[in-house]
């Protein structure tokens, strides 16, 4: 599993290729110096490529036996103790853990490589030695797979922003192209002349609510969230036009405490699920539609009984799917929909604008 995390954020080959830069550039600097420096001086070509090729085997190996470990703890602090929060003490132990990886891994490397061909120098120098700069090439390399590693997430980070961003345009533009259904349109102007006929009253009651529902859609269109008590207003806009069309075979009741009512939601999600049980069920003076609405603790419970329509074409359940997107966007709680005893029941989280659990994106 750890392996497998890791290497979602390295490729085996970058990390090798990382790992074998490291090595080799060590190499050249400890060879380089201890020639100039007589610390241990090369007799030739062919003694400075021999030892070149020693010892970045052997550095590689280390640095293989370094980066796993220090990858993580990097992840496991970056759980733990995130950047920007106790940094002071995250440098310091992560320093501290960095060298002490280094020295137990310079021990085995010189143990080993004095095994095989075995030091002219006092072992416990070179052990010394040898930790020294295993140490500070491993505060190297944890500085480097710390950039590294900040880069890939800042630039999924941005991805994801740039694709959230476009998905929600495209929830949008879905939910406002529902909103201006050529079909509701149409069936409310054929209302509304009807009723300028026969009720002049109750057409300029329907005109008022007819222009606060589009008012509603506009205003809140681009908000991620708004309060239950504006999207129960809608619902009242929005049915009173439906029950001019269906009359009495539409009918509904709300059982919502007044202390719920400033918990957020997404807009229109209500208008989603009117809809749904409006459009796919017969609403007739022989079978009328009652849709409920209540709650249940912080969640909206809209309900309605089922009676679907025979000749009604396959719903492809569209503003379902975009209404479980917007709740995504804001929260980590997912609607719910199920059928049970005859009814469809649909169960949608309110969020406590208190609590901090939703984020504007």
């Amino acid at each position: 599993m750890f392996f497998r995390q890791i290497h979602g954020y390295f490729p085996f080959w970058r990390l090798l290729l990382l790992l074998l830069g490291l090595s080799v550039g060590v190499q050249l600097a400890v060879i380089t110096y201890n020639h100039l420096s007589g610390y241990y001086v090369l007799s030739g070509y062919l003694h400075f490529f021999l030892r070149l090729a020693r010892g970045i085997i052997l550095s590689l190996s280390a640095a293989f036996l370094i980066a796993y470990p220090d990858l993580f703890i990097i992840r496991y602090f970056n759980k733990s103790i995130p950047w920007g929060k106790q940094t002071a003490l995250r440098i310091l132990l992560q320093m501290g853990f960095a060298v002490t990886i280094a020295v137990i891994i310079a021990l085995a490397v010189t143990f080993t490589a004095n095994r095989i061909n075995p030091y002219s120098e006092d072992l416990s120098g070179v052990l010394i030695t040898n930790a020294l700069i295993i140490a500070v090439a491993n505060l190297l390399m944890m500085a480097v797979l710390e950039g590294w590693i900040y880069y890939i997430e800042s630039k999924k980070a941005t991805l994801k922003a740039e694709t959230l961003e476009k998905e929600l345009s495209q929830i949008r533009f879905e939910v406002l192209k529902s909103q201006i259904n050529p079909h509701f349109m149409f069936n409310s102007l054929n209302v509304l002349s009807g009723l300028i006929n026969r009720d002049t009253v109750k057409a300029q009651q329907f005109i008022d609510e007819f222009s606060q529902v589009y008012r509603y859609v506009l205003e809140t269109i681009e908000q991620p969230v708004t309060t239950l008590g504006r999207e129960l207003d809608f619902m009242h806009s929005y049915l009173f036009l439906q029950q001019i069309r269906y009359g009495r075979n539409l009918g509904f009741s709300v059982d919502v405490p007044a202390a719920l009512l400033n918990c957020v939601l997404p807009p229109l999600s209500l208008q989603v699920l009117l809809e749904n049980a409006i459009k796919h069920n017969i609403v007739n003076e022989s079978k009328p539609l009652r849709i409920e609405v209540y709650s249940d603790g912080y969640n909206l419970v809209v309900k309605n009984n089922l009676q679907p329509k025979i000749s009604s074409a396959a719903s492809t359940g569209l503003g379902l799917k975009n209404l479980v997107k917007r709740y995504a966007l804001i929260t980590g709680e997912e609607p719910s929909f199920k059928i049970e005893t005859g009814h469809y029941i649909a169960r949608i989280p309110l969020i406590n604008p208190e609590s901090d659990e939703h984020t504007d994106r």
